[in-house]
């Protein structure tokens, strides 16, 4: 499954039947959780039925076409199985019981409901919302998948518009040839990697440098009447603005991490709890703008698409042995050098990359990649007790398509 995203453009009331859908997919997700709390014993399939007893018993409800009702009580069912299997594994703390959706963001349509203009440049939602015919601008190629291979259209309201996205059933597998290297990892802070060659690559900081814009947008804000029409405005610039920070940085991880893996047979890196780690007040900031977790996510999305291992390994004391003779030499945060009795002297971080390189190629450990489909949750990371690094799950989305096979730096 791929995802194909393209911009929506309509008039302001579609946009108004656009917002009344959500409104309406939400109310449905929300009522079937309730429908699960009250009721024990409740089923994926109970839940498909009572989204048609909510059109009986709602006009609103049954203006939305009957496959997006099923799509909504479908996201209820996945956030309870999604507690159900956390209690299972016996995750530590929360389990995640399952919230009321405050605000909602898509309505999703399955194979119905919907249809391509020939030129596949627009498309017609023909429930009773009146969304109508929206114009579609993107640069994927569309045209040449089947309409079978559509398995769902999802409509998303962000900051600076509306979106379309076609989740597409195709095989995105693409054969390279082997390059002989294997690579080992250590991310950080001063720079975002350093590979197990003593190559660095720099920390683009992102929400760093636009984190005078932001606070000015902020001050902006609260400056507002709540519930003016000038709050509206000054919320959707601030809106726009973190949206483009955090478009920045998903770009700059999958760019990377597509150039890393088609450079290489075998990656290995660390199986970092970022959740966790952001427990530190001190680094959280710094370590939520890296953005660890998005550069793992497409490191293993693409070494499933080109066929190439990737190795998440036990990041204990990656940092504290040393990659000559293995003895332990206990150093800080704030020491950047490591200095062996053995006479080994490298870089903390380089030092680091060559035992997580040398921990992959040991053992068999994390192989291959906990997220297989762009479109559905992994299961968490593990890392063994007693290490300070813990937690860290979310799903792929898609990739950009003006990145092709042979970009490469």
């Amino acid at each position: 499954m791929i995802i194909l995203e393209f911009k929506a453009y309509g008039k302001k009331p579609q946009y108004f039947a656009i917002d009344e859908a959500i409104r309406t997919a939400r109310f449905i997700r929300n009522s079937c959780l309730r429908y699960w709390m009250d009721n024990k014993g409740v089923n994926k399939y109970d839940l498909s039925k009572y989204s048609k007893v909510l059109a009986h018993q709602f006009p609103f409800a049954n203006e939305l076409n009957s496959t997006a009702r099923q799509a909504s009580s479908e996201r209820a069912w996945s956030s309870i199985s999604r507690f159900f299997d956390n209690c299972k594994k016996k995750v530590p703390e929360k389990k995640g019981f399952p919230k009321f959706q405050k605000r909602g963001r898509s309505v999703e349509y399955k194979q119905s409901g919907w249809k391509l203009s020939p030129d596949k440049k627009s498309i017609v939602f023909r429930d009773k919302k009146g969304i109508g015919k929206l114009k579609l601008k993107g640069n994927w190629d569309l045209w040449c998948f089947d309409l079978k291979q559509i398995k769902r259209v999802r409509i998303v309201r962000r900051a600076d518009g509306y979106y379309v996205q076609f989740c597409v059933s195709v095989d995105i597998t693409e054969a390279l040839e082997p390059t002989g290297t294997a690579i080992g990892l250590d991310v950080g802070l001063k720079d975002f990697y350093t590979d197990s060659v003593g190559k660095t690559e720099p920390n683009p900081r992102f929400y760093r440098i636009g984190e005078k814009r932001l606070k000015f947008y902020q001050r902006r804000v609260s400056r507002k009447k709540k519930g003016s029409s000038n709050r509206k405005k000054a919320v959707n610039k601030l809106g726009r603005t973190h949206l483009r920070i955090s478009r920045q940085r998903e770009e700059h991880a999958k760019r990377l991490a597509r150039c890393v893996i088609q450079s290489n047979d075998l990656v290995a890196y660390e199986d970092l709890r970022v959740r966790n780690l952001v427990k530190n007040h001190c680094l959280a900031k710094s370590i939520n703008d890296a953005g660890w977790y998005q550069f793992r996510k497409w490191l293993e999305h693409f070494g499933t698409k080109f066929g190439r291992v990737t190795v998440a390994v036990n990041p204990a004391y990656t940092s504290q042995n040393c990659s000559e003779c293995g003895e332990v030499v206990k150093k800080s945060l704030s020491t950047r050098t490591h200095t062996c009795k053995c006479g080994c002297q490298l870089d903390r971080d380089h030092n680091a990359a060559i035992n997580i390189l040398k921990r992959a190629l040991g053992t068999v450990g994390h192989t291959g990649t906990w997220i297989l489909d762009p479109n559905v949750l992994g299961d968490l990371a593990s890392t063994f007790p007693g290490s300070d690094l813990v937690k860290q799950v979310e799903s792929a989305n898609k990739e950009s398509p003006r990145l092709k096979t042979g970009e490469c730096q």
